[in-house]
């Protein structure tokens, strides 16, 4: 899935120990704001040291983002948790205004050939 919207905020980095005992793992939330009337603010997750350090290496609040995300639920002890899951995140692009040669000046005239 994939939405457009702006960063608003970066939660802080959590880390925590992997079960196996072989090392940390990291994820980092952020929300976006999709400019909608209704249900315009977003969280997603990112997990593991790469996207991490590349989302903050290129990303910043009130840049205009493109996610594109996963949607991931897990059950424990009978709750379900669903979250939003990214695994891109890229700049959008906003076009420049089109710049024409035209004057803006009008130009009338009463020779009118009809």
């Amino acid at each position: 899935m994939e939405l457009v919207g702006v960063i608003t905020k970066v939660l802080d980095k959590v880390t925590g120990q992997k079960k196996d005992g072989s090392g940390e793992w990291v994820k980092q939330s952020f929300v976006i704001d999709t400019g909608e009337t209704y249900n315009n603010i977003i969280c997603f997750e990112l997990f593991g040291d790469e996207k991490v350090e590349n989302f903050n290496k290129y990303n910043k609040v009130d840049d205009a983002v493109v996610v594109e995300f996963n949607i991931n639920c897990n059950e424990w002890q009978g709750k379900y948790f669903t979250s939003l899951g990214a695994w891109r995140v890229r700049t959008q692009q906003i076009a420049a205004p089109i710049q024409t040669a035209f004057s803006d000046e009008v130009l009338y005239t009463d020779d009118l050939t009809f």
